[in-house]
């Protein structure tokens, strides 16, 4: 990035300090939201803008000094030496980044190939990312569920928030999840002791705080229904919950959790609205470029982008070649090793192209 572009990431960053110390802005939380995101994520660029420009400095006034003290000499190689370490680490802050890094989301995990025990491993894939929001502090919640014979999930939709604004959301960290996840194992209901594979489906969508994508009354088809537990039973004795059908895409999303139906409603519309955000975005991207990876949408077993074996305690992913064997404490929300090796690679891709 040329020196102009960089004087005006800074100047922003000061506009962006100067607007959040003003009362008035924070009479509306979606612009003051929106506008702290925006400083969070320059923060970080302005904090190394500074670190490199004060070490440059003293590598200056060492060099002036090093003829006449030895002392200055070493300081000066020492300083020296890090100036590239940390316009290395300039380069990869001015990467462009995902708009969606600092968003919350919303996540559907849909059992596949298998069954019951499909629909077993997809409460295990539940519980995992419960966990997992759990040990960063996000807030987690199940907006619907349907539940399977066994104890497991047909169909289970849940957002997953952070409780503050940060530049490195839980987009950020959970965007690589989409497609299938594969699972190896004795199933609770083979008699045998054999092992079979199954698969879930896992869909993740940033959820947008601001409307997007202009949805017509006239294209939806609103049904309320009464809540429901385990087994089919009834949960409340009113019709709380909502199902909403999106009629020109057929997109169906219902939400019964909330303890009202106002409340589920217009939760169940901004799982929508995630929905067709998504769905507006793969579009536009695919006329972009066909070389883009989108999520799997069909949940096959052959379409996999993870492999969870438990006789061998390991986990695979197929994307990056990661291996570890540690599954049982990656089921119990310990997912940061293969995270941080995606977005390595993810890094690492967005560094190649940027030098090419």
């Amino acid at each position: 990035m040329d020196s102009s572009s960089l004087k005006g990431l800074l100047a922003e960053h000061a506009e962006l300090e100067t607007q959040l110390a003003d009362p008035a802005v924070h009479a509306d939380q979606a612009r003051a939201r929106k506008l702290g995101r925006r400083y969070a994520e320059l923060t970080p660029v302005v904090r190394a803008v500074h670190e490199l420009d004060t070490v440059r400095d003293d590598l200056a006034a060492a060099r002036e000094m090093a003829s006449e003290d030895a002392e200055f000499a070493a300081e000066a190689e020492q300083l020296s030496a890090r100036i590239p370490e940390l316009e290395s680490k300039l380069t990869e802050l001015l990467l462009p980044r995902d708009p969606y890094d600092g968003s919350d989301v919303v996540m559907e995990i849909k059992s596949g190939e298998g069954g019951e025990e499909s629909a077993l491993f997809a409460g295990d894939l539940l519980r995992m990312y419960l966990r997992y929001a759990e040990r960063h502090g996000w807030k987690a919640e199940v907006l619907d569920s349907v539940d399977s014979d066994l104890g497991g999930f047909k169909d289970v939709t849940l957002s997953i928030k952070t409780k503050s604004v940060v530049p490195d959301g839980v987009w950020s960290r959970l965007k690589f999840e989409g497609g299938v996840h594969r699972v190896q194992r004795v199933p609770a209901t083979e008699s045998q002791g054999r092992i079979h594979t199954s698969a879930s489906g896992v869909l993740i969508y940033p959820e947008p705080e601001e409307v997007e994508v202009e949805i017509d009354p006239n294209d939806l088809r609103i049904d309320v229904f009464r809540s429901s537990g385990p087994g089919g039973q009834s949960v409340n004795t009113t019709d709380s919950a909502v199902r909403i059908t999106h009629l020109p895409t057929g997109i169906v999303v219902s939400c019964q959790n909330e303890k009202s139906q106002i409340q589920n409603r217009a939760r169940a519309l901004q799982v929508l609205q995630a929905r067709l955000q998504a769905v507006a975005e793969e579009e536009a991207a695919a006329k972009a470029s066909d070389a883009r990876k989108s999520q799997v949408r069909t949940v096959d077993r052959s379409e996999r982008i993870r492999t969870y074996n438990f006789p061998e305690n390991r986990i695979s992913d197929h994307r990056v070649n990661y291996k570890a064997y540690n599954l049982d404490q990656v089921l119990d929300g310990d997912l940061d090793g293969v995270l941080d090796a995606l977005a390595t690679a993810d890094r690492e891709e967005r560094l190649a192209a940027s030098a090419g």
